[in-house]
């Protein structure tokens, strides 16, 4: 559930007046709503990915989002928002100069309420939100990409964007680091948490690692 939509809830609850059988009333509505949360807006977006690679929709909070924009501060160009939800990194980082500025989601519903946010900001036709697979994604031509991925995924997405992304190209990741890589910088702290990690590098920290020895 949305943080905003959990304090809309709280304030109901807050206010509502008829003793324990209204309250249980409420919180039988309000887990009928997440089941179909869940069941309309989640699942449909997992149907077509394996179990190891699916990743759950959960909204990034205003201060992950500083952080984040933070550290792409001073930079321009291509953004590209990998599992993007509900589009709100992809309409800062358009607000914050970088163009193009999209969102590769495969939850269509996702994809709609992206549509509505980015309607209601006044960036309609101004950013891209794509029904697509961000594993069969050509990243070649990103020099801005975040993450807001489960830890599962991550090592299998290091490979990908190492192979695909500029020597110029900055990778930000937010909630969860990169587990193999040294980050450049970082910003926040506990779930807030944001790190930068730049190809150019990462690619030579690669070729300074020692060989193995011949056999």
């Amino acid at each position: 559930m949305d943080p905003d939509d959990a304090e809309e809830v709280a304030a109901a609850l807050r206010g509502k007046s008829g003793g324990p059988w209204a309250l249980v009333q409420m919180a039988a509505g309000t887990g009928l709503m997440a089941y179909l949360v869940w069941a309309g807006v989640l699942m449909p977006g997992f149907r077509r990915v394996p179990l190891r690679l699916q990743v759950p929709y959960v909204p990034a909070s205003v201060k992950q989002v500083e952080n984040v924009m933070s550290l792409l501060q001073g930079r321009s160009g291509k953004m590209v928002d990998l599992g993007s939800g509900d589009g709100r990194l992809v309409l800062e980082a358009y607000k914050q100069g970088f163009r193009p500025a999209v969102g590769y989601e495969l939850n269509p519903w996702l994809l709609r309420l992206s549509g509505y946010r980015a309607w209601k900001a006044g960036c309609h036709g101004k950013v891209s939100f794509c029904r697509e697979d961000l594993w069969k994604v050509n990243l070649s031509d990103c020099k801005n990409v975040t993450v807001f991925l489960a830890p599962s995924v991550l090592l299998l997405l290091e490979r990908k964007l190492l192979m695909e992304l500029p020597d110029d190209a900055r990778v930000v990741a937010g909630r969860f680091p990169l587990p193999s890589w040294t980050p450049v910088n970082m910003a926040g702290e506990g779930l807030n948490q944001a790190w930068a990690y730049d190809i150019k590098a990462l690619r030579q920290a690669e070729q300074q690692k020692p060989q193995g020895s011949p056999v």
